[in-house]
């Protein structure tokens, strides 16, 4: 590995640890790093204690956990349809969880139900917008893209399939009690408040991030297209089924997780690779930890910025992410030309 590269990743390493004691030292009780000392060595004051291990500490250890499954989700799902622009949020597979999820919740299921029912409802969303955008030739070939035209074709899909999804959520919010709906509304627009438990997502996310290397070289070949990676011997079909998977599961727990949070799968990857470049054994660690300290730094904003009053995750992130958004469309299809 290249000595720029592996420099990027010990600088995200270190900006990730940064972001996480950034975290628990922020909010309404100040706790610095003589806090965080006395807190290690057993002595520090019980408040400040159960403030930073029972408030601050799993929420940002949560937010992290989401910012690494959606950003490698997105890294996936460019490979999947060779788009820098792809992104769980753009695309509707976001949407589609928060559907599966949102049902699930309203019927009173449990919480292993509502899991199941988010990944079915990513991973039909995803399935629905490659189908249609290959139906609408998007593939001209087994090589890529048809340079702009097909890029604005996947895109229209995806915010027509996203569209759908909102107005589903809309029905479901329509028929939900009231006394449930400005928490359901909340959680749609990204909220950590209420999480207790970060275990599920960083597993899922750490687990995402090690398959993603076992299976970077054949990412990387399969971004050259698919007629390349079948001489090279690998198994197309099986492969992306594989992605399919994997990307819908980490966008579903994500979602059950905070609720839906837009355009981290957009914008990180696309940074690690004008970082660091395009092999996926950089790209997949770097994503996870951009994205875990994105997200983290997103949510101390969130909670700090309007304080006692909390903002939603998903409008600090749009906020950033809907320029970049703009600003990569016009690169691509300026590119195309």
């Amino acid at each position: 590995m290249p000595h720029a590269p592996r420099r990027l990743l010990i600088i995200l390493a270190a900006l990730s640890v940064a972001a996480l004691l950034f975290a628990v030292s922020s909010g309404s009780v100040t706790t610095g790093p003589g806090t965080l000392r006395d807190l290690l060595s057993g002595s520090a004051d019980p408040l400040q204690t159960d403030i930073i291990l029972r408030l601050r500490l799993p929420r940002a250890l949560a937010a992290f956990g989401t910012g690494a499954a959606l950003a490698l989700a997105g890294a996936l799902m460019q490979v999947l349809l060779r788009n820098p622009l792809a992104d769980p949020y753009v695309l509707g597979t976001s949407g589609g969880a928060a559907v599966g999820a949102l049902g699930a919740m309203l019927l009173g299921s449990a919480s292993l139900v509502v899991d199941a029912s988010a990944f079915a409802g990513a991973l039909l969303s995803t399935l629905l917008v490659f189908a249609l955008a290959r139906a609408g030739g998007a593939w001209y070939d087994g090589r890529g893209y048809d340079g702009g035209t097909a890029a604005s074709r996947l895109l229209l899909t995806g915010i027509v399939i996203a569209s759908g999804w909102s107005a589903a959520v809309s029905l479901l919010l329509a028929t939900s009690p009231e006394s449930s709906l400005r928490g359901l509304l909340f959680w749609l627009m990204g909220d950590f408040s209420f999480v207790e438990r970060p275990g599920p997502i960083l597993a899922v996310a750490g687990a995402g991030t090690v398959a993603g290397l076992l299976l970077a070289r054949t990412l990387n070949v399969l971004g050259t297209g698919d007629w390349q990676a079948a001489l090279l011997g690998v198994e197309v079909r099986r492969m992306r089924a594989a992605i399919y998977a994997l990307a819908a599961l980490l966008t579903s727990l994500a979602v059950t997780t905070a609720g839906v949070v837009g355009f981290v799968g957009l914008i990180v990857p696309h940074f690690v690779r004008l970082a660091g470049g395009s092999d996926h054994r950089i790209v997949i660690p770097g994503s996870a930890l951009a994205g875990g300290t994105l997200l983290v730094l997103a949510d101390t904003l969130a909670r700090t910025l309007l304080a006692p009053r909390q903002l939603p995750v998903g409008a600090i992130t749009a906020a950033v992410g809907v320029p970049a958004f703009l600003f990569l469309l016009r690169r691509s299809l300026r590119s195309s030309r």
